[in-house]
């Protein structure tokens, strides 16, 4: 496989189809090299429209679903992000190139073994990959600048708006399957936010997410 063909590939017909045209963002995918971040056992999808599967029942999200992230998000070199759900760490990397600082928060031990020797191994070092669980919210560090959410929620915790600095953005996909809003929830103020639904997908949900109730008394 011509790796630098395959990158090609992918960037003009999953990524530039799927609305993603920023030129910052469209250059980042081949500076970070995706197929550094995937199992061995998967190399071979590294660039193909598809979720890749990790240990520990976790999945990489398709390549175009990152790059849509990147670019909703629009990350600013002064800033700080945190990110839920590490994964790879491919997610991390791509925030990192355009951020201060990136904290990412990972429920496995394996993952975040992963994801930190991957970073390593791809000369990034300003992401910290911590150990805990982000499904409700994490302060520490906080409040950030952007916050992404790399796993769906039935519904976003008001934590996580009280976690977002003013003029700071969160990308939350939200809902229950089939049907969940990726949004793009902008806080215009100390107690007003603006929210934008971007796209419908359909994702795993992120693990230890609230449940709401379905019974009303």
């Amino acid at each position: 496989m011509n790796i630098e063909q395959a990158r090609f590939n992918m960037i003009e017909q999953q990524i530039r189809t799927w609305d993603v045209l920023e030129p910052d963002v469209l250059e980042l995918l081949m500076v970070v090299k995706r197929e550094g971040f995937v199992p061995e056992a998967y190399k071979n999808l590294a660039f193909v429209d598809t979720e890749i599967p990790l240990p520990c029942g976790q999945w990489m999200f398709a390549p175009k679903m990152e790059a849509r992230i990147l670019q909703e998000v629009a990350v600013k070199k002064h800033e700080n992000v945190l990110e839920i759900g590490a994964g790879s760490g491919y997610m991390a990397a791509l925030l990192a190139h355009k951020a201060r600082h990136v904290t990412t928060v990972e429920i496995e031990p394996e993952l975040k073994a992963m994801a930190e020797k991957n970073l390593a191994a791809n000369g990034v070092t300003n992401a910290e990959v911590v150990l805990g669980n982000g499904a409700q919210g994490w302060t520490a560090g906080g409040p950030y600048d952007v916050i992404v959410i790399s796993g769906s929620l039935p519904v976003l915790p008001d934590a996580f708006l009280q976690q977002v600095k003013v003029g700071g953005r969160i990308f939350a996909i939200v809902g229950e399957s089939p049907v969940m809003f990726a949004q793009l929830i902008t806080r215009t103020g100390n107690t007003t936010y603006d929210t934008r639904t971007v796209f419908e997908t359909d994702i795993r949900p992120l693990r230890e997410a609230l449940t709401p109730s379905h019974f009303k008394f």
